[in-house]
């Protein structure tokens, strides 16, 4: 192989300098349980982590202990679900670090859909997570996709800014994941992809630079304990509706 010297007079301008980059991990909570066993919902806001989400959260954080992961700064959007899953991760690193909420990162907002004909009810519950988005769209009947990029995306850059950490992790929601994930890939534009599927407690590797479009995704939805999704053909949202519908008939 030639050497620099051997370029010319341009050697210099052809000198690669590899930028540095810090580590973000984004994950999404640990299953929860959205209707009891009578079909009645639990209220979404303070819903916590059922057996099987805190077994995925642990996994998770088994994950990151095996290979001596270990985070500057913690955050989470402050609902329960997303707390009781940052705390046991933590608990398997063996990090003791405050967790910060920030509460622009709560999950997309509902609306109602109870006056709806059964006939548009899948569509307001899937809409929001099929394909490429229009920004119009409505998760069901609530916030939009555009609304939901307006306040997802701006406090990135707030978070790059800080150049105090190497590594985040960040424990958020579906949709709020989807939203950070489709500006990694075109963050020079607005786009969201819907067809991300965010599991349970899934953990996505972002790698961010200091020019605002410089990321790399490096992992996206690995989901310890089963990170070949062996009995996955469904999409979170398609199981929710299920048992939304499930509820009704309990009625």
């Amino acid at each position: 192989m030639s050497s620099l010297g051997h370029l010319g007079p341009d050697a210099a301008a052809l000198a690669f300098t590899p930028p540095a980059r810090r580590r973000i991990y984004l994950m999404r909570h640990g299953d929860v349980t959205y209707f009891d066993d009578s079909g009645k919902p639990i209220d979404a806001d303070n819903v916590a982590l059922n057996e099987r989400g805190r077994e995925q959260a642990s996994a998770a954080g088994r994950a990151f202990a095996a290979e001596g992961i270990r985070f500057d700064r913690v955050i989470v959007s402050g609902l329960p679900r997303t707390r009781e899953t940052a705390m046991r991760v933590l608990a398997e690193t063996g990090q003791q670090i405050d967790i910060e909420t920030w509460t622009c990162w709560q999950e997309i907002r509902a609306g109602s859909i109870s006056h709806l004909p059964p006939a548009e009810m899948a569509q307001a519950f899937l809409s929001a997570f099929d394909g490429l988005v229009p920004e119009a769209t409505r998760f069901m009947n609530g916030e939009s996709v555009s609304e939901l990029l307006d306040r997802v995306v701006p406090p990135l850059k707030e978070l790059r800014d800080d150049k105090s950490w190497d590594t985040v992790l960040l424990v958020l929601h579906g949709g709020v994941n989807r939203a950070i994930l489709s500006h990694a890939m075109h963050p020079q534009g607005r786009l969201f992809l819907g067809q991300l599927a965010q599991t349970p407690a899934c953990i996505n590797a972002l790698d961010v630079g200091d020019r605002p479009d410089d990321w790399v995704v490096r992992l996206m939805n690995y989901a310890p304990p089963q990170p070949l999704h062996r009995d996955n053909r469904l999409t979170v949202m398609e199981k929710i509706f299920a048992s939304f519908l499930q509820s009704r008939r309990n009625r």
